[in-house]
């Protein structure tokens, strides 16, 4: 599934050729794809608005309209793209935005469990997402604060939405092996200094994947490169690049989780 930095990497390549264009077309061949809009009243709702502004919460992207916000969740298995109208579309393409310019914005999905929604303001889908990671505001002191509030294993906690937006599978365990904590751990145990290392490996984490345009590995997603610098994710059964330990994969709260037993022991916190 596309996390924070495939968000981001996306929301940076459409921005210049989606903001200052009207949409003057759509085209829709799946309709489950819609939020509470039928196929018609999407259509008739969004012709002729132009998108102001393109900005990613967690990990939707936001196209702020002349009237509307266009928000589209990517899940498993979406993608976006601006391509001209006279090219043959991907495979699996189920939503096109004509632009005026003769370009559409193009909605791909293998497994068609993306979702889009047009609403009169953003915050009735995002408001009730957790910080940014990478935001300005967001301090170690916070986190703390709020893992000390909670009393979850980390792994699951980290993945909550509500908790902190756009963490997924991949810079969870990433985030979690760099501050050398184990996925299990209670979230209540950690003590400030735990969660400083913790706030700064999921910042750095994160940061590393935008630099590197996401991570290619099981959506449709393509040209990212960050699944060459994976330190435990999809390694199981590989050496710890850090001790040598052999990298394991176990299921935490229904979630394929890869940690080192050796860097990630599971312990109490450190006085």
């Amino acid at each position: 599934m596309p996390e924070l930095p495939e968000v981001e990497t996306r929301v940076r390549e459409l921005r210049q050729p989606c903001v200052g264009r009207t949409i003057c077309g759509v085209q829709l061949d799946w309709p489950r794809h819609l939020h509470q809009l039928s196929p018609q009243q999407f259509a008739e709702r969004i012709h002729g608005q132009t998108v102001t502004q393109l900005w990613r919460r967690g990990k939707y992207l936001i196209f702020d309209l002349t009237r509307d916000a266009l928000l589209i969740h990517l899940r498993m298995s979406g993608d976006l793209c601006v391509q001209p109208a006279n090219i043959a579309a991907e495979p699996h393409t189920h939503t096109r935005l004509r632009f005026d310019n003769g370009h559409e914005l193009r909605f791909s999905d293998a497994r068609k469990f993306g979702r889009v929604y047009l609403v009169g303001n953003a915050q009735q889908i995002v408001g009730k997402l957790g910080p940014e990671p990478l935001g300005a505001s967001f301090s170690a002191a916070q986190l703390h604060t709020a893992l000390r509030a909670r009393n979850r294993a980390l792994k699951p906690l980290l993945l909550d939405q509500s908790f902190l937006a756009g963490l997924g599978n991949i810079y969870t365990d990433e985030a979690l092996f760099m501050a050398r904590l184990h996925p299990q751990r209670s979230s209540a145990s950690l003590n400030l200094a735990e969660a400083h290392a913790l706030w700064l490996a999921v910042r750095r984490a994160l940061r590393s994947g935008i630099r590197h345009n996401g991570a290619s590995i099981d959506w449709v997603y393509r040209g990212g490169q960050q699944q060459l610098h994976f330190r435990v994710y999809q390694r199981a059964g590989e050496p710890c690049l850090r001790c040598g330990a052999m990298v394991q994969r176990i299921v935490v709260a229904q979630r394929g989780t890869h940690f080192c037993p050796q860097c990630q022991r599971l312990t109490r916190a450190r006085k």
